[in-house]
């Protein structure tokens, strides 16, 4: 039996829309680009060019290129125009990305920096063996179910008491488990995760790097983790 038309032609304009994304991130300039925006923030072209150690005059079309493929989104601040993720479906898929291309011979040769793999930024939430460690542990106080994808009567109960204020209303996700690129694990994703980081922050209980994806667990970060969760840092 034959395919209608328009399912063929719909087809079609999915593969194609797949291969455009796909030649969009082929490039190892426009990687780095991604990578440098996988910490939360908002970038000017000049501190992209800077960080992917490439000429500002092909940045431009670097960027371009991005934005065309619905990778990333440019945004004017006054004479400024500053670029960032087009959202947290893009920093997953940035993240699988990292975890496949890990498993092969080339990069197992390489070894992750000790401060990026104990804790980063994952888009907006906390990534790293810190982070996993954390999921873990809301797992087994029954915060969340062991998949990540529900938060608990119990969990509410305890980001209530946390302090960490729950929307709930907006179109994301409220939990979720996403996969760690470095650990192969869960940490915890979606508005809940970007919650929590959030109140980490305010806590003073993590400190970025500023310019990069690794995350400083403060002495009262410390304390905390093994309060709440029983997580120590190694």
């Amino acid at each position: 039996m034959l395919k209608p038309v328009e399912s063929e032609e719909n087809s079609h304009a999915l593969e194609h829309a797949m291969a455009n994304v796909a030649a969009a991130m082929a490039d190892p300039s426009r990687i780095k680009i991604l990578c440098a925006l996988m910490d939360g923030r908002a970038w000017t072209a000049t501190e992209l060019a800077a960080v992917a150690d490439i000429a500002a005059s092909t940045t431009s079309a670097h960027l371009s290129r991005l934005v065309s493929g619905s990778l990333i989104t440019g945004l004017s601040q006054g004479r400024h125009r500053y670029f960032r993720l087009a959202g947290q479906d893009i920093a997953e898929l940035l993240e699988r990305i990292m975890g496949i291309s890990w498993r092969s011979p080339s990069a197992a040769r390489i070894s992750t920096p000790v401060p990026l793999r104990l804790a980063r930024t994952c888009y907006d939430h906390l990534a790293g063996e810190v982070a996993v460690d954390i999921f873990d542990a809301m797992v087994n106080l029954a915060w969340l179910t062991d998949d990540g994808t529900v938060l608990t009567d119990k969990g509410h109960q305890q980001f209530a008491q946390m302090g960490i204020e729950l929307n709930g209303k907006n179109r994301r996700k409220l939990c979720c488990g996403c996969l760690d690129w470095s650990e192969r694990r869960f940490h915890l994703g979606c508005e809940a995760g970007a919650a929590f980081f959030s109140h980490c922050e305010r806590q003073q209980w993590i400190a970025r790097t500023t310019g990069f994806r690794e995350i400083t667990i403060t002495s009262v970060g410390r304390l905390a983790f093994k309060k709440w969760f029983g997580v120590e840092q190694r």
